[in-house]
């Protein structure tokens, strides 16, 4: 399921950035897995139970990456498919970052980095107090890791052990400037988490299988899972591509992509 809602995810979102002119592409491919498999496999959330109070609460921190984060949500069932078609235009719901007002299932505005991390740990040290099961995804990008906030947070659950939340980081190493270890090197990026007391795994942020099994349930401690990814992923003059950060595609290079990533052979 959630293969197949990443593969439908990557062509709207491709096809959403042509038409609006919008930019972040790449990192909206880079993360899309991720949000496939949090979407359509492991959190506890649902179109019809967004207010659901025992749901588990689902945040994206790397706002910038809103036509990804659209385009799963809504081929998950969200909302309806013809909101993808203004995305970004002049009287849209559906804005350059992700907006959480009149958009079901979205539970926070981001796109100001360093926002989700410290607002989805206050949400689960209120849960942990008040007696609440259930679970707070934070999906972070890995230049956002810069921001301070992002590590007072971290602290914060390590201290409190807060269990209740998983951050999975979009580690695909590059950022608007150029390459994150250029702009700020983060490394040993593993060994920063673990050292703030939480549990670190490490995985291909395009194996949906292991991808599934980082994001189960595990132990007392919170959980911080370095997805490594490919800017750009699945469309070939895109990945890794520092500039597809910024650009948008043009009819000739919309065509293509789609027929990589439309093609039956496709990987996610």
């Amino acid at each position: 399921m959630s293969i197949e809602l990443a593969r439908n995810a990557r062509a709207s979102a491709v096809a959403m950035c042509h038409r609006s002119g919008a930019s972040h592409i790449g990192a909206a491919l880079s993360v899309i897995d991720i949000l496939a498999v949090l979407y359509g496999v492991v959190a506890d959330v649902a179109p019809h139970r967004t207010d659901d109070a025992s749901r588990d609460i689902v945040l994206v921190s790397k706002g910038h990456s809103a036509s990804g984060v659209y385009a799963v949500m809504a081929h998950a069932g969200y909302f309806p498919l013809a909101w993808l078609d203004d995305y970004y235009l002049d009287g849209s719901r559906l804005g350059g970052h992700v907006t959480a007002h009149g958009i079901p299932g979205v539970e926070l505005s981001t796109g100001a980095l360093g926002h989700a991390l410290p607002f989805g740990v206050g949400r689960a040290l209120t849960d942990k107090l008040d007696g609440i099961d259930r679970r707070v995804f934070v999906v972070l990008s890995d230049g956002e890791c810069a921001e301070g906030s992002n590590w007072e947070a971290a602290l914060m659950a390590g201290h409190h052990g807060l269990g209740n939340v998983t951050v999975i980081i979009d580690r695909n190493r590059l950022q608007i400037l150029g390459r994150t270890e250029d702009v700020l090197n983060l490394e040993p990026f593993a060994d920063k988490w673990a050292a703030f007391g939480w549990d670190v795994l490490e995985v291909d942020g395009h194996d949906h299988e292991a991808l599934t099994d980082a994001m189960r349930p595990r132990g007392i401690r919170p959980r911080a899972i370095i997805a490594n990814t490919i800017k750009g992923k699945g469309v070939d003059f895109m990945e890794d591509r520092v500039e597809w950060h910024t650009l948008v595609p043009s009819t000739e290079q919309l065509a293509s992509a789609l027929a990589q990533l439309q093609s039956p052979t496709a990987e996610d």
